[in-house]
């Protein structure tokens, strides 16, 4: 069974931080996750959750998602961003999209590969990065099976419920 995802692209560059993806006066506990969604990139690209639409990818840069541990990782799967696609990934940022379920991979060359609002087009059985547009191939860093399904499954909160690990949660992460 093929495990193909395709998604517009939306592009950003070099050392995006956590800072710029959720700004600070929505990431406290005060702000529900809705509000926090609605201000993703307003510091850096506003408008930009009303242009964008579930299932579409963003292409990074190097060092995407350096900077604090907020939860911008959910921010951005809440809004229904389908595949985080760039140079480098920051490590911890990484995790956290490894625990809220974005799909995450690095991919040398993505950057230079894609033009904003061209169609990006990701096998998860050998990953590839397609342009759909120019017919450009990428290869991604492959991910290990099991982080991959945690980021295709909801992440590591539904996987700890479904084990009774830890409470369903109130609302949804």
């Amino acid at each position: 069974m093929s495990r193909v995802i395709t998604g517009r692209t939306w592009k950003f560059g070099d050392n995006i931080n956590t800072d710029l993806m959720l700004p600070g006066h929505v990431n406290g506990g005060a702000s529900s996750l809705d509000e926090q969604a609605a201000e993703v990139f307003s510091a850096n690209r506003p408008g930009w959750v009303d242009a964008m639409a579930p299932g579409d990818f963003i292409i990074g840069g190097k060092s995407y998602g350096i900077g604090s541990n907020r939860p911008a990782a959910r921010s951005l799967r809440h809004l229904g961003v389908a595949c985080l696609l760039a140079e480098s990934i920051n490590g911890l940022f990484f995790r956290n999209c490894v625990n809220f379920g974005l799909l995450a991979l690095e991919c040398e060359g993505v950057s230079a590969a894609f033009e904003e609002l061209q169609t990006a087009q990701v096998s998860l059985d050998d990953f590839t990065v397609r342009n759909v547009n120019t017919g450009a191939v990428l290869r991604a860093r492959p991910v290990p099976a099991n982080l991959l399904a945690l980021m295709q499954n909801g992440g590591i909160f539904p996987l700890l419920e479904q084990q009774g690990l830890i409470a369903p949660a109130a609302a949804a992460i």
